[in-house]
């Protein structure tokens, strides 16, 4: 017996055509032909340095991705990453001056608060996630505003920027810190039984519930894990623009996020995690924008085409559960 996704030699045109092929490869297979595109028809696009280029300023969404497919697992949502990421930047100025160390701690720590309190909402309150966490997507950057007294704040602190800049055996670190969070999301996901409950909450919440698993704590520490990550993603980019601009900061971060779970094959529905796909969508969404740029197409171009792959990748998973 096959998998449905599985191509059968004489049977490969057809299963090509299953969403079922689409949702589980199709990301890989936009990333490859976007790679192909560009090595013949954009100037410069295969050298090192700019392939360098391409992962760095991928590096911060990969980050906020995996923590949004998490929360994408249980069918939920998270629209508070960007003011996560933009409270984080807000604090680190002020503390930089006690270490790196404790800075760094501080900026966690308000990642963390963020995401305690979108679960305590969504686990505790009941409300809907989009409702329970749009509250701090608008209160949230009002909030890192204040700290931050509107105005941007330039950081000179040596080891805080060597996050952002540095490099360890000729890969960037942010590169690195990235790939580790991934591998260590994907053993969360599929060697732990917190992994587990997660898949299994998504799938059926009611039913979790009746098999006796801690539905409040997970989904707490869910929302809680997918705040940190937005908080480290916002530390390190703010290292790599050596400043603190929590107005602009993390703007859109949500919209960024949340695409490359969904192309990457995470349903909407939840009850599955793609963190390899998750992966593979936030490359795709970089490499599809360099394109545009390198192209002297507006960024609005870019925009327009996101929010295609969007409806695309949701038809897609729709038609899937339709079958």
């Amino acid at each position: 017996m096959t998998s449905p996704a599985t191509v059968v030699p004489g049977r490969g045109l057809s299963q090509l055509r299953d969403p079922a092929w689409f949702q589980e490869y199709g990301v890989y297979a936009a990333v490859a032909a976007l790679l192909v595109f560009n090595a013949f028809f954009t100037e410069h696009f295969v050298t090192v340095d700019n392939f360098r280029t391409q992962l760095i300023q991928a590096a911060p969404v990969v980050i906020v991705a995996l923590g949004m497919a998490l929360v994408i697992g249980t069918e939920g949502v998270d629209l508070s990453v960007g003011s996560a990421m933009a409270l984080a930047a807000a604090l680190l100025p002020l503390y930089l001056g006690y270490g790196l160390v404790p800075a760094l701690l501080i900026a966690l720590l308000a990642g963390a608060v963020v995401g305690a309190v979108n679960g305590t909402l969504v686990s505790l309150v009941g409300l809907q996630p989009i409702v329970a966490t749009l509250a701090l997507f608008v209160g949230g950057r009002g909030i890192a505003l204040v700290v931050a007294d509107g105005q941007l704040k330039q950081i000179a602190n040596p080891d805080l920027l060597a996050l952002g800049t540095g490099s360890f055996l000729g890969i960037p670190l942010v590169v690195l810190i990235a790939g580790v969070l991934a591998l260590a999301v994907a053993f969360l996901v599929h060697r732990t039984t917190f992994g587990r409950q997660v898949v299994a909450i998504g799938g059926n919440r009611p039913a979790a519930a009746l098999a006796g698993l801690p539905v409040k704590r997970v989904l707490t520490g869910v929302y809680v894990l997918c705040g940190v990550l937005a908080a480290l993603a916002g530390v390190l980019a703010t290292a790599r623009l050596t400043a603190s601009d929590p107005s602009s900061l993390g703007n859109l971060m949500e919209l960024s996020a949340i695409t490359a779970v969904v192309v990457g094959g995470t349903p909407l529905s939840g009850g599955s995690i793609r963190v390899l796909g998750t992966v593979a969508g936030a490359l795709l969404m970089q490499l599809l924008r360099a394109t545009l740029v390198k192209h002297d197409l507006p960024d609005s171009t870019a925009q327009i085409a996101q929010a295609a792959i969007i409806l695309a990748a949701v038809y897609v998973a729709r038609e899937r559960r339709s079958r």
